[in-house]
């Protein structure tokens, strides 16, 4: 008895270079101008073409080189279709800055540096964080359950950012 074939065996590392590459191309076509909806159709788009392309996996950096070029040319299309083309130079400039400070790996050194630093984090702040970013309780709830004020919440996340950012400078200059 044979068993069928699923079209996802056509291309057998799909999920798993969606799974490495899903984050950066997000990121990238955010940081090419498209808002949040945009970005979240835009990386569906760049991986179903590649699902329905000839692309042949040779190394992370290949498949990230070529998910930029994809994502780009979606991104150019969307535009295209809503009469807002964007500068060529201006997307050649963005283009040139993020290979510069992100390259082609599939890794992104911010999320790197922002890994280690949150690895720092203790006590109220780390649980002031997480009840907001992954439970996504409001400031109110927080406010509660850290028996402080909805005022003092927000201080605390702004700070926290704050420390985050200066934390990940620190970390991507060295």
């Amino acid at each position: 008895m044979s068993v069928p074939i699923s079209p996802s065996a056509v291309v057998p590392d799909l999920a798993q270079l969606i799974e490495d590459h899903q984050a950066t191309v997000w990121r990238y076509v955010r940081y090419l101008g498209a808002d949040s909806t945009e970005a979240d159709d835009l990386v569906q788009e760049t991986f179903l073409a590649v699902h329905r392309s000839d692309f042949v996996y040779e190394s992370a950096r290949q498949a990230a080189s070529y998910l930029r070029t994809t994502a780009r040319n979606r991104l150019l299309i969307l535009r295209r279709q809503q009469r807002r083309e964007p500068s060529q130079v201006e997307l050649e400039a963005a283009d040139a800055v993020w290979a510069e400070m992100v390259g082609d790996g599939p890794v992104d050194p911010y999320l790197e540096a922002l890994d280690h630093c949150l690895e720092t984090l203790e006590g109220r702040a780390r649980r002031a964080l997480d009840l907001h970013y992954t439970d996504r309780r409001s400031r109110v709830e927080i406010a509660t359950e850290l028996e402080m004020k909805p005022e003092g919440v927000k201080s605390l996340l702004r700070r926290i950012r704050e420390l985050l950012r200066d934390c990940i400078e620190r970390k991507i200059k060295s």
